[in-house]
């Protein structure tokens, strides 16, 4: 069994006030740079490493210890069939407001790369022309 540690750095000012939902999400917003269909290709990216390397035996392990679903770890996991190249698109592209786990299924559901890579040009498209809206 293998151990990992975390470092986490917390604030412990008390703010005065009440906060409202607005702050809450901006502090959040700016806190969090990196998007979230990011950090979930990079978990999926990592688990697959450990479960290559017999550290975790398996995806029920994985979704047992993540207090999540298999269901919902096979989601996270099916990322890992996209193209490589757009796996390290979306790694390192900024947030885009629709691109999201979900709107990749049928993304990642294609066998074929070509029609994952034009699907996912569509999507980055209608992401970033709803981005140019607000």
């Amino acid at each position: 069994m293998s151990e990992v540690t975390y470092a986490l750095d917390f604030d412990v000012r008390h703010r005065s006030g009440p906060q409202n939902a607005d702050t809450r999400r901006e502090v959040e917003a700016s806190q969090c740079s990196i998007p979230r269909i990011a950090r979930l290709v990079a978990l999926a990216i990592h688990l697959e490493g450990l479960i290559r390397e017999q550290t975790i035996p398996d995806y029920a392990t994985v979704a047992r210890r993540g207090r999540v679903t298999r269901a919902r770890m096979s989601q996270i996991m099916k990322l890992l069939n996209l193209a490589p190249d757009l796996q390290e698109q979306i790694l390192f592209m900024p947030e885009l407001p629709r691109l999201n786990e979900r709107n990749l299924r049928p993304i990642v559901r294609r066998i074929d790369w070509h029609e994952q890579r034009r699907l996912f040009q569509e999507l980055a498209k209608r992401s970033c022309g709803s981005q140019d809206s607000e």
